[in-house]
């Protein structure tokens, strides 16, 4: 079995992307990680000047409602910074989804700093009346607070543990994601590599030689294949420079070996409202629009395919694929391609050209001919029911039911 080179570097940079989302997530938790340091250090120089506020010198009053007024401003700075830190925080936003709890923590801790506030400021006051319960009430208001900032810092160290488990899940992942890509992928790459340096190879000691890509393979055969049909001119369609009826039949006939136990199918398009009793153009716009419409059909070809210009407004493709369904997915490719193209005409009016096709499988018991035939009945059936479009012989099957 033959590998696509296409479908290798598909899945390579899939893996790539993936690989770097994950790194990319691994970014963002060490990211986070620093909002919740500065959590850590803004609660604990809470703490340090709620210690101070508890502590200030009575005997100059003046001093201590000085220093009092400038700290007990910053500790109410110092909350409200820590709702500000919190929008680093996405995975705690994102995925903890703690927003509530933590809002509400921050809450209860604003009214607690308020109230110790409060308390305190009542302590420093002149008057001596009532100092022991004064003092009292503010050894109160500070237990509470310093519990309320203890129990922020245990959820923090919580949190910071899940994230942990995050980190550690996604670095082990983005590891393992980096290091198959590594060595599975650098088999696969030595192994086209060794496919291209066969073909730039000139020695002939490699007959035995296996190749691993299916496009190496599909050069190799077009390397290989006779050059009888292409130098013949008998054989080659003058307007559009690729194979005629009798051309058709003979690269079928070279090409007949290639296809190993791929499905082949039998296509015939026809140009849409384009005939020999129906020129609306000139003959030299109109050879232009059948030498492009045949050149988008060899832009599909491949080393065992067949492409030929059949008749006026026909094109008959002989293709083989791995399954039938990518058949048809080819064939309506080259339709739409060719639907997309726009041509100028002599008045410089935009002109768009559509296909109609019929496509039958050949099968190994039915001949060349038989497989055409199919094909034409196909396409009949295909232009009455309408035009830019492929039908298949199951079309055609599901019509007499």
């Amino acid at each position: 079995m033959k590998h696509s080179i296409k479908k290798i570097f598909d899945n390579l940079i899939t893996l790539l992307i993936i690989s770097t989302l994950a790194s990319g997530f691994v970014a963002l938790i060490i990211f986070g990680q620093n909002s919740s340091y500065s959590k850590i250090d803004n609660l604990l120089n809470q703490k340090a000047i709620i210690t101070t506020l508890t502590k200030l010198q009575k005997e100059d009053l003046e001093l201590a409602l000085i220093q009092f007024n400038g700290k007990s401003t910053q500790l109410l700075h110092e909350t409200e910074k820590l709702r500000s830190i919190y929008k680093y925080d996405y995975l705690g936003q994102y995925l903890l989804n703690n927003s509530e709890e933590y809002f509400s923590d921050l809450d209860s801790l604003s009214t607690l700093t308020t109230a110790f506030n409060e308390k305190a400021n009542l302590y420093y006051k002149k008057e001596k009346k009532d100092e022991d319960i004064r003092k009292k009430n503010l050894q109160v208001a500070y237990y509470t607070l310093i519990n309320q900032i203890d129990k922020i810092l245990l959820k923090e160290i919580s949190y910071n543990r899940e994230k942990f488990y995050l980190f550690e899940k996604a670095s082990i992942f983005a590891f393992m994601i980096i290091l198959f890509t590594t060595f599975w992928y650098r088999k696969k790459l030595r192994q086209i590599h060794k496919d291209i340096l066969f073909l730039y190879s000139v020695e002939q000691n490699k007959k035995d030689y296996v190749i691993f890509s299916e496009e190496v393979d599909a050069i190799f055969l077009r390397m290989k294949r006779k050059p009888t049909t292409s130098d013949n001119p008998t054989m080659i369609d003058p307007v559009t420079e690729i194979n005629n009826n009798k051309g058709l039949i003979n690269s079928y006939a070279e090409k007949k070996g290639m296809k190993e136990s791929n499905f082949t199918a039998v296509t015939i398009f026809e140009v849409d409202n384009f005939s020999k009793a129906n020129r609306a153009f000139p003959q030299d716009f109109t050879q232009a629009i059948l030498k492009k419409i045949a050149f988008t059909m060899t832009l599909h070809e491949q080393a065992t395919d067949v492409i030929a210009r059949t008749d006026y407004n026909q094109f008959t493709l002989v293709f083989s694929r791995a399954t039938k369904e990518q058949l048809f997915k080819d064939m309506d490719v080259i339709r739409q391609s060719i639907s997309e193209i726009k041509f100028k005409s002599t008045d410089k009016d935009s002109v768009q050209i559509t296909v109609t096709g019929g496509m039958a499988i050949k099968t190994n018991h039915i001949g060349l001919e038989e497989a055409i035939r199919q094909a034409k009945e196909v396409l009949a059936y295909a232009k009455s029911t309408g035009y830019n479009k492929i039908s298949q012989l199951s079309d055609l099957a599901h019509k007499h039911f």
